[in-house]
Formats: structure tokens, C-alpha cells, sequence
């Protein structure tokens, strides 16, 4: 389904008025109700659980970590992967005891799985204790949705095939700390063979860069210094409009303040010299690029509808050094394909090898139901694959252990995030290019800017100690 929808401000409001009817219906009885949040899967995931939990903090409820105290339970699912899935099951068949113990407690399923209609499915057949199972494109009625499950005493499932919607203006809780996340858009059209992503977060639809700009400015006023830009391909943003990705980037860097502007995810098909050049030209976008290639194999790349060839990738590559010069990479590769041969797999190792990566998110091919890979052809045994995914994680923690190691005795500009518990490096870290550092320094840094001299690594982080400030 192809429409958009802007929810209106009257439907905002019909939503707020159930908040309030929720709040109300708790604190008539006396009680100050718990909620849990748990979500699974990437950060489109936590910021939409930001927005569930600030819907929720409007409806009275405090926030717990223990299931048992809780009167609500979220589940916020994620359908990419096998792995996650089953352990959603999992976590909502032990929600059984719970349930058995408190009664009144509500279990609701939303996000990603949810939307799937098998999943919807499975769940009101085999998970009676479950009450509320709703899909992204209701998230923005979750207030309504939950008052219905109270008014009725019964359960509610919103899953249905809608047109993806953009609400503005959602309440949000955002987690303390330094980090926070922004989604520029929803949705996907580019229906990778192996992804699920459009059929249960809908089709491409983009925020107006007005909206976008107030949310970054609120964040950095509010001291948040490390703020990344969510979408499932950004560099699609605004196609249309005669505002695309490049442009909303320059236009945030344009907000005063001491902070980095990172982006996710990236399609080598939508990514542009143009990109490369506002980013370099930028104060405030992060020197670091995440750009998933998935495959080195072209065969693989058709197969897998990936719209772009090694070749390209490569010069994609060669393009953003030219802007950025030690520029870190990261991407995010598969294994195992259907039919993907152990030459193909190679060509995969290959280019990890040529371009260099700091680190790779790696994946064993995981078939998603209702995605065209999952009925092709896949004679290749587990066994073998994960062979070849050895390999290849071989090849790249010898890469991103040297890369690594080329940082010893250099002094780089940290955000201090937390604390490690290391007691010979206590503070926790990032890098400009996203690299995880553990250095020795007082706990006062927290929250801000540091220099950190490098004096060791593992394949994973960096070490260091605080470097003394000039005088």
C-alpha cells in the first residue's frame, strides 16, 4: 500500500483524551501503575519505543525493569532475523507466569512482528494471555488502543494493512545519556529480497526537514551531543521534494551547539558524491560511514535486489576517501544466500579484505517468511555456511585489529558517555568515527567532550588515559 497519511492535529488530541482517561481510571483506584518497555532490534525500534514509553509516562505510568511489577508489558518486536523472533516467543510464553500471578496485568506485542499477519495469527491462537497486538503503522493510537483493552475487557488486535502514516508531535521519553536518536522517515521501496522491512513497516515516506530541525534543535539544547538520524535507507530521504538527504544534513549543521550528527541506514544505491561533500564540509556530521554492502558477489547483488553492482560499491568507497581521507567504515554483510557458491561467498571476503572495514555487523542468511529469498533454492548446508562466515570473520578481526592497533600513541577527541567498570579504565567513549574507547580519567568528563591518548587495543575498543589539557 502505497499512501501516506498525515495524522491530523483532532486525532492527536483524540489520543491525548484517552491518555488522560487512562490516567484517570488508575488514579480513581488509587495506584500509581508500572510499565516495561522491551525492545528488540535496531534503533527505528528504540525510538519508537522512546515515543511508546512517552505515551505511557502521559498515562501516569512509573517504569520498571522486572515484568513481575509491571502492569503493562511492551513487547517491541523486530522481524529481521530468525534469532529475535524466537526469543519474543520466548519471552512471551514466560509472560505466562506473570500473568498467572497478576491478573489484571496487560501483555501487548507491537513493532515489527506484529504486523505480520502469520505472527498476529499465531499469537491469538497460541497466546491467550496476550492482550493487545498492534503494528507500527497504529503506534500512534497505542493510548486508544489500550484504553479499548480496559473498556473491554478483552482483547484488541490492530495489525491491519494501513497506509503508512507520519505523526507529528508523539510524546517521547528518551533514555538519559548523551545519545539520541531522530527518525527522518518510515517505511522502505526497496524490497530486498531477503528483508521484510516494507511489508510490515510500509512504504517510503519522509518527514518535512521544518519538523526534523525543530526535534535536532530540541535535542541539542537539551545537551544531547551525539544525535543520529534513523531511516531504513536515508539517503532516499526527500526523493520528490526538492529537499534529499545531502541537503537536510547541511541545513542541521547550520544549528549551533557542540554535537555530532551520525545517519542510518545507507543504500549504495542512493548514496552520492554530493552526500560525501556535505558531509566533509560539515562541522557537525560525524567522519564515519556505515554503508551496508550485504554482498562483493554481483550475482548475489541481483539476487538479492540490491540495485547496485561490487563496481559501484567500490567507487562509493574510493569517492568518500577522496572527500575524507582515513575515513572509518563499517557495513553490514550476509552469509549463505540462497545458493550462494563458496567462489561467491569469496568474492564477499574479498572486498571486506580491499575496502578495509574497521568492523562488520555479520549475518548468517536468516529466511523471513513472505520475502522472495525464502522460496528459492538453498542447498547449502548450515554447516558449510557457517564455514564461510568463520572465514570471514577471520579475515576481518585480523583487519579491524590492525586498524586498531594504528591508533596506539595517538591522541583523538572523545564524547564520554558512562562508565566501563574497568577499574584500570573507568570511562566509556566514542570516537568521532564511532570507535569504542575505555580510558582512565575522572568521572566529572561524563556528558562531554575529551582528548584521550590512545595506548592500546583489542579488535573490538581502544584504550587509553585522559590526555593532560594544554597550557
Amino acid at each position: 500500500m502505497n499512501a501516506t497519511r498525515q495524522i491530523t492535529e483532532a486525532e492527536l488530541s483524540r489520543q491525548r483524551e484517552y491518555e488522560s482517561a487512562v490516567r484517570r481510571l488508575f488514579e480513581a483506584r488509587g495506584e500509581r501503575p508500572a510499565a516495561m518497555v522491551d525492545t528488540f532490534g535496531c534503533q527505528q525500534n528504540v525510538a519508537d519505543g522512546e515515543r511508546l514509553a512517552g505515551m505511557l509516562k502521559n498515562m501516569g505510568f512509573a517504569f520498571t525493569q522486572d515484568p513481575r511489577e509491571a502492569d503493562v508489558v511492551l513487547l517491541n518486536t523486530c522481524a529481521v532475523r530468525e534469532h529475535a523472533e524466537q526469543r519474543v516467543f520466548g519471552n512471551l510464553g514466560a509472560l505466562t507466569h506473570t500473568k498467572r500471578d497478576n491478573p489484571a496485568q496487560i501483555i501487548a506485542l507491537c513493532g515489527c512482528m506484529a504486523q505480520e499477519p502469520r505472527v498476529s495469527e499465531r499469537v491469538k491462537q497460541s497466546y491467550p494471555h496476550v492482550d493487545l497486538v498492534f503494528g507500527p503503522h497504529a503506534l500512534w493510537k497505542f493510548p486508544e488502543l489500550l484504553w479499548k483493552v480496559y473498556e473491554k475487557r478483552g482483547r484488541v488486535f490492530a495489525a491491519d494493512d494501513e497506509p503508512g502514516t507520519i505523526a507529528e508531535g508523539l510524546p517521547v521519553e528518551r533514555g538519559k545519556g548523551v545519545r539520541a536518536w531522530v527518525s527522518i522517515m518510515y517505511g522502505c521501496d526497496n524490497f530486498c529480497s531477503y528483508c521484510i522491512v516494507p511489508y510490515v513497516r510500509g512504504r517510503e515516506r519522509s518527514r518535512s526537514p521544518e519538523a526534523v530541525e525543530a526535534e535536532v534543535r530540541e535535542l541539542v539544547a537539551a545537551g544531547y551531543k551525539d544525535i543520529t538520524l534513523l531511516g531504513q535507507n536515508v539517503n532516499s530521504y526527500g526523493r520528490g521534494t526538492d529537499c534529499d538527504f545531502a541537503d537536510l544534513l547541511a541545513r542541521l549543521d547550520k544549528i549551533p551547539g557542540e554535537y555530532w550528527i551520525r545517519f542510518m541506514s545507507s543504500h549504495p544505491r542512493d548514496a552520492s558524491e554530493k552526500l560525501f561533500r556535505t558531509m566533509a564540509e560539515s562541522e557537525h556530521a560525524a567522519r564515519q560511514l556505515h554503508l551496508p554492502f550485504q554482498s562483493g558477489n554481483n550475482r548475489i547483488l541481483r539476487e538479492m535486489n540490491r540495485r547496485y553492482t561490487r563496481e559501484h560499491y567500490l567507487s562509493l568507497i574510493a569517492a568518500a576517501r577522496s572527500f575524507m581521507p582515513g575515513l572509518p567504515l563499517t557495513s553490514d554483510v550476509i552469509i549463505g544466500f540462497p545458493g550462494e557458491t563458496e567462489a561467491e561467498a569469496g568474492d564477499t571476503i574479498s572486498l571486506a579484505e580491499e575496502v578495509g572495514f574497521h568492523a562488520l555487523f555479520t549475518f548468517i542468511y536468516s529466511p523471513r517468511p513472505g520475502t522472495k529469498a525464502a522460496s528459492m533454492p538453498d542447498p547449502v548446508p548450515r554447516e558449510e555456511k557457517q564455514r564461510r562466515f568463520d572465514k570471514l570473520l577471520e579475515v576481518q578481526n585480523a583487519r579491524s585489529t590492525a586498524l586498531h592497533a594504528a591508533y596506539i600513541g595517538k591522541t583523538v577527541r572523545v564524547l564520554v558517555d558512562g562508565l566501563s567498570g574497568d577499574s584500570a579504565h573507568p570511562l566509556t567513549a566514542r570516537t568521532e568515527g564511532n570507535r569504542l574507547v575505555r580510558f582512565a580519567g575522572d568521572p566529572a568528563l561524563i556528558g562531554g567532550f575529551a582528548n584521550v591518548t590512545i595506548t592500546g587495543n583489542t579488535t573490538w575498543s581502544l584504550y587509553g588515559e585522559a590526555a593532560q589539557p594544554e597550557t
